[in-house]
């Protein structure tokens, strides 16, 4: 199902990310799209936190990110992203992946949106929602071949009957991100997903505040109140108080927050204890 942006809404977006480029549908424009986009807007769980599903309208998600200059998860990210590629008349596809980051389930259900696109020079895997290892560039779908982004390198495996893996080397080693086929995916299936990952009682993003951002060079993640930058080295800086939290949200990840004094804030006093 193919959704596109209306010319303002195409302007606007541009302008949210810092893109001056062309409007074609080239590897070129892929590529610079994909390393503005999660380098302004920055994924974030805020709405599950407080108890809401995101909505997956892509009016409402195109508010939200760009005018009212907040975050999301992927399902918003990758639902947004693909409107701007099949608006410039890119050829994409919708993929669900079963994750397996920081993940102890044998086989977790198919939780994470990411996309295929079609250029004129090949097929790549576009993924700007992947919250502290979101890719700062496509990937050549070319398996078993290391492929260096901005950051670090990845690889797609072909792992199993038709099942690929994405992986990332840190530190010398290749480790597991998730998991997926290139079974199409179609809105109803997010809609699943999407509510499972904000209403089911032991899912992360009900649990713990997720915030992550890309720079040049650098990772920026906020899991509660432990900041985390990687780049060159790895820091880490514990946030004692609300205040802090709320000064890192702004300064840090560029996020427009809710007014103080608010439910919001009551989640932030929460996570410190």
């Amino acid at each position: 199902m193919i959704q596109t942006l209306s010319p303002a809404q195409l302007t606007g977006y541009f302008g949210r990310i810092g893109y001056t480029g062309t409007r074609t549908a080239t590897s070129d424009t892929l590529h610079a799209l994909h390393r503005l986009h999660p380098q302004v807007i920055p994924f974030a769980n805020v709405d599950s936190l407080l108890g809401q599903t995101p909505s997956l309208d892509l009016d409402a998600v195109f508010n939200k990110l760009v005018d009212a200059r907040r975050g999301g998860y992927c399902y918003e990210h990758n639902l947004l992203f693909r409107a701007v590629l099949d608006t410039l008349g890119f050829e994409t596809t919708g993929l669900a992946a079963r994750v397996l980051w920081n993940n102890d389930l044998v086989m977790p259900p198919r939780t994470h949106m990411m996309l295929l696109v079609e250029t004129r020079e090949e097929t790549w895997l576009a993924d700007i929602g992947f919250g502290s290892m979101t890719l700062s560039a496509p990937l050549a779908f070319e398996p078993g071949r290391e492929q260096s982004t901005p950051h670090e390198p990845f690889r797609i495996d072909l792992i199993d009957r038709g099942d690929y893996m994405l992986r990332v080397k840190l530190g010398g080693v290749w480790k597991p991100i998730y998991r997926f086929d290139l079974e199409p995916q179609f809105p109803a299936d997010y809609v699943v997903s999407n509510h499972f990952v904000s209403t089911f009682p032991a899912s992360i993003f009900l649990n713990h505040l997720v915030v992550a951002r890309l720079a040049a060079g650098a990772r920026h993640t906020l899991l509660d109140r432990t900041l985390t930058t990687r780049g060159v080295a790895e820091t880490q800086r514990q946030l004692a108080t609300t205040a802090e939290v709320r000064d890192v949200l702004r300064d840090v990840f560029g996020l427009a927050l809710p007014e103080s004094g608010g439910a919001f804030d009551t989640v932030l006093e929460r996570l410190g204890h």
